[in-house]
């Protein structure tokens, strides 16, 4: 821990109190909280906002998230395997702005954002502090700092506030439930509760510095195919061969980087009764994504097309489903949201870079419900993978970034 004994103190200049934020960060990993099982996660971070005295509400996505988990995730699960979930609906709150105006305090509002959950393997994760300040997992799973940090991060801004008394305007905060199963949580958010126009989304991988002004549409694909079934070795030229159905389909399919900025994927086909049956019904996922909206639907075409008449060519049928997840963004460079991001980094001699990810985001949602948001690096690295990690520096330096973006709001 000497690494953190040597930064913990504090000035009005640097008023981040280190193993404050580290504590934090700690107890949030400890806390199981893979996507559709973040109860104890929001009953934690509930705790946490009403200790600072902010009024803490949870809207009633959790109901509908377990209606969407049991229709995607959960299929091909039953009975106690399917019921095991534990998912909870999005936090939102409010600081009340200190400036001279309400006005004022509403006209500059701020929207910052991080997610409750987890990728697999997430539970029962073991934080381990290493002597140069990063912190990783035992190994074994992953450190659940996708998105903890941003909790962490935000929380910790909200203590530096309220005991230095620190001019700001209203605050909102928005903690969202299942956002890494294509941001769900956030897609069911009541947006007219909030105020704020300008949203700083932390749950983004790079240096600190880092922001991603532009994001793609992605759509969810959900393909069942359905022929006939018959005995594969005593009459199979009276089945329909499902399988073969959707093999013909995907042959006539491109895959990958269809466009520069447009992909197009199959990951998982299941179906068939018996290595002895000609299979009556194939079920398979996929996606979508790209940079355009109106890219993406024409490949969603493509694969319509694919399907629909390689059922009707062998005399099945094909139901493709789209669930249209977000649409995509892109903020100018010169929007107020960049620029004054640009001049915070800018001030704590942060290198800037600024750029498009190819990943979704709770962004995404904003941006749709007329948020202009930034989408920030802080401190989450190798995310998705049980190499991931964070850095106690990098933690401190999120916070401080944060600071300067309320400082830049309100000059």
């Amino acid at each position: 821990m000497s690494h953190m004994e040597n930064h913990t103190e504090n000035t009005v200049e640097n008023p981040v109190n280190k193993k404050r934020l580290v504590d934090t960060f700690l107890k949030l990993v400890s806390i199981d909280s893979e996507s559709y099982h973040e109860r104890k996660m929001a009953d934690f971070l509930k705790k946490e906002l009403k200790s600072l005295g902010l009024h803490v509400e949870e809207d009633d996505a959790a109901e509908k998230l377990a209606e969407h988990y049991a229709r995607t995730a959960g299929k091909g699960k039953t009975g106690e395997e399917a019921e095991k979930i534990d998912p909870a609906g999005n936090l939102w709150t409010c600081l009340p702005g200190n400036l001279p105006s309400e006005e004022e305090n509403r006209k500059k509002a701020l929207l910052f954002s991080s997610h409750m959950d987890t990728v697999s393997p997430g539970n029962n994760k073991k934080a381990v502090i290493h002597e140069d300040g990063t912190i990783t997992s035992d190994g074994s799973t992953v450190l659940g700092a996708d998105d903890a940090t941003g909790l962490a991060e935000i929380l910790e801004l909200i203590h530096i506030l309220k005991e230095y008394n620190i001019p700001h305007p209203d605050i909102e905060i928005l903690f969202t439930a299942a956002e890494e199963p294509y941001c769900q949580g956030s897609r069911l958010f009541d947006f007219q509760k909030l105020h704020a126009r300008t949203a700083y989304v932390l749950d983004l991988s790079g240096p600190i510095g880092t922001a991603a002004y532009a994001a793609p549409s992605i759509l969810s694909l959900y393909i069942r195919v359905r022929g006939k079934s018959a005995h594969a070795g005593f009459n199979p030229e009276d089945g329909i061969h499902a399988i073969q159905i959707a093999s013909q389909a995907i042959s006539r399919l491109s895959f990958g980087h269809v466009e520069a900025d447009t992909t197009v994927n199959l990951g998982t086909i299941s179906g068939g009764a018996g290595k002895n049956i000609v299979p009556e019904e194939v079920y398979l996922t996929g996606e979508i994504r790209s940079m355009s909206s109106e890219k993406a639907e024409y490949w969603l075409n493509q694969v319509t097309d694919a399907f629909h008449q390689a059922a009707e060519q062998a005399g099945g049928t094909a139901e493709i489903t789209c669930e249209k997840e977000f649409d995509a963004y892109r903020d100018c460079p010169k929007e107020p949201v960049v620029q004054t991001f640009v001049k915070a980094a800018e001030n704590l001699n942060l290198s800037v870079t600024l750029r498009e990810t190819f990943g979704g985001s709770d962004n995404n949602h904003f941006n749709s419900h007329g948020i202009h948001g930034l989408v920030i690096a802080n401190a989450m690295n190798h995310s998705h993978t049980t190499q991931e990690c964070t850095q106690i520096d990098e933690l401190e330096q999120t916070v401080r970034l944060l600071l300067k973006i309320l400082r830049q709001t309100i000059s």
